[in-house]
Formats: structure tokens, sequence, C-alpha cells
């Protein structure tokens, strides 16, 4: 054997090896530690765009600081108030103590502090069942294709037709107005969206070449669905998740002020407003502090979703 062919035989094997390793031919964040250190610093990225705007920051404020009321409110219970959420304070609608009492005489600020716990909860559950729910009939459907992809997308476009207050009116009726009940539809009626929005995205990576490697390699469609095309299409996801929380905030919200959320003598912010509407003009605490809330609550995860999104674009736009 010639030098040449001693100089050459390493460059063959190295050839042979990277075809054999399906990690050769993976994007970042595939699993080899040249992608993880990429994704690293696409993540570091996006979170330097994100906290460099100004409204994200006013976003995570005011978002936190709704949060640590609703979560921190039922410790601070009796003795902050001098009352338990159900505990009689006075006559109804009275002015008496920091925010006066409610239609049943009970402390206002003591509902308010004992009410945003169960309106969190609920949103963030129902937002992250839905979100995987989407999700993975999302990755389902683009990477499946041909009639599986057809049925998914057209049973999809009927739940979508279907106004989402109306099928959460109608469900609760029929099962009952149970805290899972609640979470569950409402995760239902976001899951058509996620689902388009993953499938729009999945669209982009399931020809690439580490999907094609990993095929060829017999690797499992679950493991092929959530080790490869995931990693790869969290961008969409994470600014649709911050959008599915904002509108559960608000749904959940509707249905206990309609009387199929929480019900009484539960304390919950939605309820709250139902309850005291009557005499808002006498007591006006009772509702406006609930609203107040919300309010604030859906501004910062609006400013949050928005600013992730601007984030998202930019680093995109850069690495292009």
């Amino acid at each position: 054997m010639s030098q040449a062919d001693h100089r050459e035989a390493p460059a063959s094997e190295g050839v042979r090896e990277a075809h054999r390793d399906p990690a050769a031919t993976r994007p970042a964040g595939t699993g080899d530690p040249v992608g993880a250190a990429s994704e690293s610093t696409t993540r570091s990225t996006v979170l330097t765009r994100f906290w460099a705007q100004r409204q994200a920051k006013v976003g995570v404020v005011l978002t936190a600081l709704v949060v640590a009321v609703a979560l921190l409110g039922p410790l601070l219970l009796p003795w902050a108030t001098g009352h338990t959420a159900t505990a009689f304070a006075d006559r109804p609608f009275q002015l008496t103590g920091l925010f006066g009492t409610d239609d049943l005489g009970r402390d206002v600020l003591s509902r308010f502090l004992a009410g945003g716990t169960s309106l969190i909860l609920y949103s963030v559950l129902a937002t992250a069942l839905g979100l995987f729910l989407g999700m993975l009939f999302g990755m389902i459907a683009a990477y499946t294709g041909g009639r599986p992809d057809s049925l998914l997308m057209r049973a999809n476009d009927v739940l979508l037709a279907i106004p989402q207050l109306v099928f959460a009116l109608l469900a609760i009726t029929v099962l009952g107005p149970e805290p899972w009940v609640l979470v569950t539809v409402i995760a239902i009626t976001h899951a058509p969206r996620i689902a388009r929005v993953t499938r729009s995205a999945a669209l982009d990576v399931i020809n690439e070449d580490y999907i094609r490697a990993a095929e060829m390699y017999a690797v499992p469609r679950m493991r092929i669905l959530f080790r490869e095309i995931l990693p790869n299409i969290t961008g969409p996801l994470t600014v649709e998740a911050g959008l599915r929380l904002t509108y559960s905030i608000a749904a959940i919200a509707s249905l206990s002020f309609l009387g199929l959320g929480m019900q009484p003598p539960a304390a919950d912010w939605g309820l709250m407003i139902n309850e005291n509407r009557i005499a808002l003009s006498l007591q006006p605490w009772g509702v406006m502090l609930p609203v107040l809330a919300i309010a604030v609550l859906t501004i910062g995860t609006n400013l949050i979703a928005d600013s992730v999104a601007r984030a998202s674009a930019s680093t995109h736009a850069g690495e292009k």
C-alpha cells in the first residue's frame, strides 16, 4: 500500500462513521454536545431579547403581583383581616372595615384574598392540558400526513366552528360545574387552535435530514415526535401557550360569573363579581377588586406573550 493510500484511509473511515451515526446530521438541540450548546445559546438569546423589552418587564411585574396575591392571600387569613373568607362580618353591603362587606355580610377583602387561587390554578391546568393535546395531535397530523392528517384536521375544524363559550356552557350544564369539568372543557376548546399552530410549525421540520436519519435507523415514532420535532418548534408553542393562558383566565372568570364555575360559598373572583353586582353603586369594592385583579393579570400575561413572540422572531431573523 502506498503512502497516499495510508493518508486516504482515515478520511474514508470518517465518512463511513458519519453515515453510521444519525446524530451527525442532527441540528442544534437534538442530543449532541454541540447541538446542546447551540440550543442553550439560542435560549439565552431569546431570554436576553425578552428581558430587554420594557413591556416584558412590565408584564412580569403585573403578573407576579397578581399571582402573589392569589397564592399568598389565603395564608394571610384570618389574622390579616380578622375574618375568614366565609365568616359573617357585618350587615350586607356595609362600608365597615377596609373594603366593606358583600351580599351576605362577609368581609370583601377576605373573600378577595382567598378567591384568586382557584382562578390561577384552573387557568394553568386548562392551558397545560390544552397545550399537550393540541401539541400531540398537531405533531401526529404533520408527521403522518395523508389520510390521518386530513381526518384530524377536519375534526379540528369542526371543534373550531363551535364557539368556545357555547361549548363550555353545554358541557358544564350536562356534566355539572365540577372543577375537573371546567378544566377539561377549557382545555378542549384550546386544543384545536394549538394543534393548527403545532402542525404548521412541524411541517417546516419533518423533511429535515435529522428526521430522515432517525427514520432510517428505526427510531420509534413517539421518540421522533418528542425528541426530534418538539425541541425545534418550541418557539411558536411558547407564544401560543401565553395567549391560551390569557384566554383561560377570561373563560374561567366568565363561567364563574355566569354561575357555572366555582359555586357558593367558595371564594372566587368571578363569583364575587356576580354576587355583588346588584349593589355596584352602593358598595363597589366587592366588584371592583376582582375586576381590577383579573384585568391586571390579563394585561400582564398579554404583555409577556407579546414580548416572547417578538424575542423569538428577532432571534430567528438573526439566525437567518
